[in-house]
């Protein structure tokens, strides 16, 4: 380790250990990348999305009630309704001419039992193809739920759930318009996807399952889309891989808060409804454009002349904040800086131009469908490099 990321890990042990840490300076110290070591990442990241005070001396109790809030979604939301389903058609009087499986009446729980299957099965989908170049989600979690899988247990799981159920998960895909090219033709699913641990075991694709779950369960209005996978899957890899076991431990329920945060930025990505308005994806994709037609000029009439439209790749850029088009690692490292900087998803646009600009020599010489591969699978790997030139342009604003 050089003296110099000596120095900068000392730098932001020092920002960190104030009674009350300034936001700003630690914007300006993450901003360049967040050390991995001593579990700064995950910290920092807990503070910069909003879930963490900046007061240290509150850090105790609002993490022990926030967590106990989570317990309280895993019990009214995965165990009480398991427990019900349990003994549903066991017990004759819970099939009533008021509620039975063919019940259509919104308020049935049996409808809405379907209603979550459909929902469920979707996220099993996609939650077993998270990464799968990385062993890390098929991997067992040291710290499986104890409310969850305790072998007493004479409820429904999540998992018991979707072995069970009759449903083909093919016919429920809920999926927003354009959302079906968000796989990048860099990854490959194996046939073989993730295999469900032992009982008493579960992997930790299993426990970003249920955080999507409840996420879904407790916002009705957006429930789940495809894509909201790979925005979670970051924030819980970097939580759960924290050296400091007080935090691993409870990974499941700080990702749950932080993904919540995040989306709360981001929703309107996927609502299909705001696509046109001001806050809604196609308005940032023009507005990728636009910069870059102030940017560069020759690059932006030459995707026009090729009608080379925004939506043919800047859609998944957006929507997923690049998680597709770069190794997990360099992902969080993109991370670190959009979450840090005060425009936050402002600068996500400035990193699009640059990753066009950066290519701009083979795009100006490439045809429509050369320039259609550098862009649905982008050949930079330096992510260095994108954020220098990202930062350039912000400067030169």
């Amino acid at each position: 380790m050089s003296t110099l990321y000596k120095n900068r890990i000392a730098e932001f042990k020092v920002a960190l250990n104030e009674p009350k840490i300034s936001l700003t300076k630690l914007q300006e110290l993450c901003f360049s990348g967040i050390p991995f070591e001593g579990g700064l990442r995950s910290l920092c990241w807990k503070i910069l999305l909003n879930y963490l005070p900046t007061e240290q001396a509150q850090w105790s109790s609002f993490l022990k009630k926030q967590r106990e809030i989570y317990a309280q979604f895993l019990k009214e939301m995965i165990i009480q309704p398991g427990i019900a389903k349990a003994n549903l058609g066991f017990i004759r009087e819970d099939v009533t001419l008021e509620d039975h499986p063919l019940n259509p009446n919104p308020d049935s729980r049996w409808n809405t039992y379907f209603k979550d299957n459909e929902v469920l099965l979707q996220v099993d989908k996609d939650v077993r193809r998270l990464y799968p170049d990385m062993a890390f989600f098929q991997r067992p979690t040291d710290y499986p739920c104890l409310l969850i899988m305790d072998p007493q247990n004479e409820f429904e799981t999540l998992r018991r759930r979707v072995e069970q159920t009759t449903l083909k998960s093919q016919t429920v895909a809920h999926s927003r318009s354009g959302v079906t090219n968000v796989s990048s033709p860099r990854k490959t699913t194996s046939a073989n996807e993730y295999e469900v641990l032992p009982n008493g075991c579960e992997a930790h694709w299993e426990v970003v399952e249920r955080i999507l779950f409840i996420y879904a369960k407790l916002n009705p209005g957006i429930a789940y889309v495809q894509g909201m996978n790979e925005i979670v899957g970051p924030v819980y890899y970097t939580f759960a891989t924290d050296p400091n076991t007080e935090w691993k431990e409870h990974a499941e329920a700080d990702t749950f808060f932080c993904f919540t945060n995040l989306m709360s930025e981001i929703r309107d990505n996927f609502i299909k409804s705001l696509d046109d308005s001001q806050c809604g994806i196609s308005y940032k994709m023009e507005k990728v454009y636009s910069t870059l037609k102030e940017k560069d000029m020759d690059l932006y009439l030459k995707l026009q002349e090729q009608n080379i439209k925004p939506q043919f790749f800047a859609f998944r850029w957006l929507t997923l904040l690049l998680s597709q088009e770069f190794l997990l690692p360099d992902v969080i490292r993109i991370w670190d800086s959009l979450f840090s900087d005060i425009g936050r998803f402002d600068f996500l646009i400035l990193v699009c131009c640059a990753m066009l600009i950066l290519i701009r020599d083979q795009l100006l010489a490439g045809d429509f469908t050369i320039n259609m591969r550098l862009l649905q699978d982008y050949p930079i790997s330096d992510v260095d490099l994108i954020l220098k030139k990202a930062k350039e342009l912000q400067d030169s604003a």
